[in-house]
């Protein structure tokens, strides 16, 4: 949800009106407050600049309107439109409440708002109210699975905000990654991380919340691609940037990131007090969704540990949560998690039913990745069962979701599994393909995209801006 920031006022844009109407408004001002052209003018701009633009004969630039809007006392927006503030306060102020709707309730109430707000931020002509809007219903679509719509949005709100600095497009970059991601194009979420991560650093625009955004979303591709060194590094990156940022949703979102390379390095006590950490912002903030994802982590550390009966706890709370908002493709993923948990508790039926409900919610463009992880769970429990057959399908699908995806550490085990079955059915042959397979993928889990890793940053003196390495 750290992606829903307001964007800038202006968007990055020059005014929408005509250079004559924005002259004749500023003439109107500056003689109601009784300033001579001059007086407006000072120190950034000339008399004659001002006399041009009252004019009509020049489009001032954003830069400009601001300066102006300022020594006249009003709105930016009051200036460049001629709407009142008032107008673009309102619809702000109802932002933030859908905002709030999205945090505590259903992804589709909240959508409904960003909708009617998206309208009329268009009919106001408020561009960067219009983002905030589309970044909104992408977060809801997100929630309930609706992958499309979602990268629809994000696009659109990127698209919206093409002329304005990169921070400001960040959320909207962070937000297609995620959908990226959970359509199971991994390669292509840490592409278009990297890229802008990369420019940030290039361009010297290395705003903390946007870097500390765009490092944490790429935690999640980089592990599941097995890329766990990069994803280290950028949580390392992440964590020194978290000193610098004031916006609490973007250090808990960190902190939760975190606790998965923490996990993946056998840190688990480390991993379980991030988590915790995240935790308690979460509940602060009243944000039920993260505070879902912070259940389902520490269900996935007890079950590391091997409190089987704990991490089904923290599953079910996490899964209740998420049902109760209607968040079916994160509710399902839980789900898989929570089988595995049940299998492992000698519960197998009960197991293998939950996953094939499961399925007809998981395919290769919604959560390929659980959807590879429910097929090895049936494979486990039908090998278990003496069904060898079901289980060698069951773990070819697995192989072919996986392998779509790019999850190069899942791919491994699966390959492994696959290659023992067959072995243990005296297809050598086919074994030893397979045992090639999984080694070829573990061989290379760190070639993410096209490029090296992203620039890493020079520290900075407290208070100035980094400089690129």
């Amino acid at each position: 949800m750290a992606e829903q920031h307001t964007p800038g006022r202006g968007s990055g844009r020059g005014p929408s009106d005509d250079p004559g109407a924005v002259g004749r408004r500023v003439q109107r001002l500056r003689a109601e407050r009784g300033l001579t052209q001059r007086q407006l003018a000072e120190p950034s701009y000339t008399p004659a600049y001002i006399s041009t633009l009252e004019a009509g004969r020049v489009r001032p630039s954003e830069a400009a309107v601001r300066h102006l809007a300022e020594r006249l006392g009003v709105s930016y927006e009051e200036l460049a439109t001629g709407r009142p503030a008032a107008l673009a306060t309102g619809v702000r102020e109802r932002l933030v409440e859908a905002q709030r709707t999205l945090a505590t309730g259903a992804a589709e109430d909240a959508a409904a708002s960003y909708r009617a707000l998206l309208a009329e931020a268009g009919r106001l002509g408020l561009d960067g109210e219009r983002a905030t809007a589309l970044l909104g219903l992408g977060q809801c679509a997100l929630e309930t699975g609706d992958l499309p719509a979602a990268l629809r949005h994000f696009e659109a709100a990127e698209k919206l905000l093409a002329d304005a600095p990169l921070p400001q497009r960040a959320p909207a970059v962070r937000g297609r990654a995620v959908a990226h991601l959970l359509a199971g194009e991994l390669r292509y979420a840490c592409y278009l991380l990297e890229s802008a991560v990369d420019e940030l650093n290039a361009s010297g625009l290395q705003d903390p919340n946007a870097l500390l955004l765009l490092y944490t979303a790429s935690i999640a591709p980089y592990m599941d691609m097995g890329a766990h060194a990069r994803a280290a590094q950028a949580g390392e990156l992440a964590l020194a940037l978290a000193p610098r940022v004031s916006d609490p949703e973007l250090v808990a979102g960190l902190h939760r990131q975190v606790a998965r390379t923490l996990i993946a390095a056998g840190r688990t006590a480390e991993a379980d007090a991030s988590l915790a950490k995240a935790a308690e912002i979460y509940q602060q903030l009243q944000i039920r969704t993260e505070m879902a994802h912070c259940h389902w982590m520490r269900g996935y550390v007890r079950a590391q540990g091997g409190d089987l009966s704990g991490a089904e706890s923290e599953l079910r709370a996490a899964r209740d949560m998420l049902a109760s908002k209607r968040a079916a493709l994160y509710t399902a993923q839980v789900e898989v998690e929570l089988a595995d948990v049940l299998r492992r508790q000698g519960r197998s039926r009960e197991a293998q039913e939950l996953l094939h409900r499961l399925l007809g919610e998981l395919h290769p463009d919604r959560g390929s990745v659980h959807a590879g992880g429910a097929h090895r769970l049936l494979g486990l429990i039908c090998e278990a069962n003496g069904e060898r057959e079901a289980a060698e399908e069951h773990y070819v699908t697995a192989l072919a979701l996986l392998e779509r995806a790019g999850a190069a550490g899942d791919l491994a085990d699966i390959c492994r599994l696959l290659g023992d079955l067959l072995r243990g059915a005296g297809r050598t042959d086919a074994a030893m393909d397979a045992y090639r397979t999984g080694l070829g993928h573990r061989a290379s889990p760190g070639s993410t995209t096209l490029g090296p890793a992203p620039v890493v940053p020079r520290p900075a003196p407290d208070g100035a801006a980094p400089e690129t390495g």
